[in-house]
Formats: C-alpha cells, sequence, structure tokens
C-alpha cells in the first residue's frame, strides 16, 4: 500500500439474539444482523454503541465488533496514527 493512502483497519459490526448470556451463541443464525462494514475502529464502535442501545429491551441481543484487519493479516502490526 503506498505511503500516502490512508490506512484501512477494517471493522464488521455483527449482532442478534443469543441461546444464553453465558456464551456467544446466537438462537438463529438466518436471523443474525450485519450492521456494516467500516474503515476504523472509531466508526465501528458508534455504529454498535447505536444498536446495542437500540436493542437494549432485549437482554438477549448482543451486538459485536469483528476487527477484521486482524483476520486478513494477522502477523500485521496496525501503523501508528500520523
Amino acid at each position: 500500500m503506498p505511503d500516502s493512502a490512508p490506512q484501512q483497519l477494517l471493522h464488521l459490526v455483527i449482532g442478534g439474539e443469543l441461546v444464553d448470556l453465558e456464551h456467544n451463541t446466537f438462537k438463529n443464525l438466518d436471523d443474525v444482523e450485519i450492521v456494516g462494514l467500516y474503515p476504523n475502529y472509531a466508526t465501528a464502535h458508534a455504529a454498535w454503541r447505536a444498536k446495542a442501545q437500540s436493542t437494549v429491551d432485549n437482554a438477549q441481543m448482543r451486538y459485536f465488533i469483528v476487527h477484521l484487519h486482524r483476520l486478513l493479516d494477522p502477523g500485521q502490526e496496525p501503523k501508528p496514527a500520523r
């Protein structure tokens, strides 16, 4: 990646209803919601917070941030922000 290109640390926000609160096992995979794909943690966190707060009445509903950049290149350390 050229040095002039902005660094992308891709994050995925997903969520759904869990079987129980002790495990991260979704009750129904067909109902898992893909909230979105985000270029950095800050925007992913904002989306996660909005979805989590909108479902506060359902204790079984959980949303997660998946660090896709770690899965795509697990040996790569993020560059420090300039």
